[in-house]
């Protein structure tokens, strides 16, 4: 029996920091995910604008340009991407920072640093699809 689902899932990643875009690059490749990476709040809008919807989008709130609120409320207000799920990820453990992310139109929340595991659980809670073989 032939397995029509695709090979794999999109994420966007949205985050300036190097080694932690590396980082999730490589874990989410491993899992059989297709990356693509925005360094910057400038460069995850062009990429929005430039290209069909992924899967889930994780943003950085703290960005270079365009802050992960902002880039939100771009995202928010394009069409195709409207109903993108969103996993907003910061350093920022407090309250009221997780609220106005959420507040603000994102999905999940997710506190760095993170573990694996959790990233993805709260990844699968959104994909269209198992990537795993079956």
């Amino acid at each position: 029996m032939s397995d029509q689902r695709p090979s794999s899932a999109s994420v966007l990643v949205v985050e300036d920091d190097e080694l932690i875009s590396t980082l999730l690059k490589f874990l989410l490749e491993r899992e059989r995910y297709t990356v693509h990476l925005a360094a910057d709040g400038r460069a995850g809008l062009d990429y929005i604008r430039q290209h069909p919807p992924t899967s889930v989008v994780l943003m950085d709130v703290m960005l270079p340009y365009m802050d992960g609120f902002e880039l939100l409320r771009e995202l928010r207000a394009s069409e195709p991407w409207r109903k993108t799920r969103v996993i907003m990820l910061s350093a920022k453990s407090q309250g009221s920072d997780i609220a106005r992310a959420l507040d603000a139109g994102a999905d999940d929340y997710l506190v760095k640093p993170f573990k694996p595991e959790e990233l993805f659980a709260r990844i699968r809670r959104y994909r269209p699809f198992d990537p795993t073989p079956p």
